[in-house]
């Protein structure tokens, strides 16, 4: 890894929306190591907290220990395919996956849990993702949003068979079936993505109580309209205007350079 690192100004909010009596997402805004984790939990109240909580957790443990041995590869100059820090997350994901399953079997009344996971970690400029769900994340550039993310879900699956229309997704009352998520068994495939990160780059992570009910257009104009801090707030308004039928949980994140 280099001794350049990025800075980056982060804004992390969740809210329990309209309908729900209780939070299942957790996140990690960790600016020291600049990892950034949104986890959407089911199974019950006590078994998607604890599932989203324990996802977190594991993640930001299992990433500041493998963090140290990167170290020894400073000014890695090969290509991004072999780089250290590409499986990082996804190393860590699967150990979250691992811990929650084994949390499971030892408690009767979390059976079944399991949750989302969709995290970032910012390394030698560029963005390291994984994730497996629901949950979501974007970008946003030169005035542009896109979504790096593919849903693990039902509706997802449909729509890329060309079985129904993206408004027919939209509208969907499978929308909250996911094909693939974190703990539920005791291995998963979890998806990667890497960005080379740029000046002024604005990732957005969030779970799906935000990206049910708020477009991609939509979120990047709050993004653009609010001050970067008042963004996250802007959005769960809006989402919650519109019937807040699910948690939402946003991290904003800025690239503001290097240090």
């Amino acid at each position: 890894m280099s001794d350049k690192q990025l800075k980056i100004l982060s804004f992390g909010l969740t809210d329990v929306g309209m309908r729900r009596d209780h939070n299942e997402d957790s996140y990690l805004v960790d600016d020291d190591r600049q990892l950034y984790v949104v986890a959407d939990g089911m199974g019950g109240h006590l078994g998607g907290e604890m599932a989203s909580m324990l996802a977190v957790a594991t993640i930001q443990t299992s990433v500041e220990e493998d963090k140290k041995a990167l170290n020894g590869h400073a000014n890695f100059k090969g290509p991004i395919e072999q780089h250290p820090a590409l499986m990082l997350l996804p190393k860590a994901v699967k150990k979250a996956c691992a811990a929650i399953f084994r949390k499971a079997q030892e408690v009767t009344e979390l059976q079944g849990m399991g949750t989302t996971v969709t995290g970032v970690a910012f390394i030698d400029a560029y963005a390291f993702f994984a994730h497996v769900g629901d949950s979501r994340a974007y970008l946003i550039r030169d005035g542009r949003i896109e979504q790096l993310s593919e849903d693990h879900s039902l509706v997802n699956e449909q729509l890329k068979a060309g079985l129904i229309t993206p408004e027919q997704a939209r509208l969907s009352r499978f929308k909250h079936i996911i094909t693939r998520s974190v703990g539920f068994e005791e291995d998963v495939a979890v998806d990667t993505m890497v960005v080379p990160t740029q000046e002024g780059d604005l990732y957005v992570l969030c779970s799906d109580g935000l990206a049910n009910l708020v477009s991609n257009s939509e979120i990047r104009d709050a993004v653009y309209d609010n001050f970067l801090r008042d963004a996250p707030r802007a959005l769960v308004s809006l989402a919650n205007e519109r019937g807040g039928d699910d948690n939402v949980t946003i991290i904003l994140l800025y690239v503001n350079g290097d240090e």
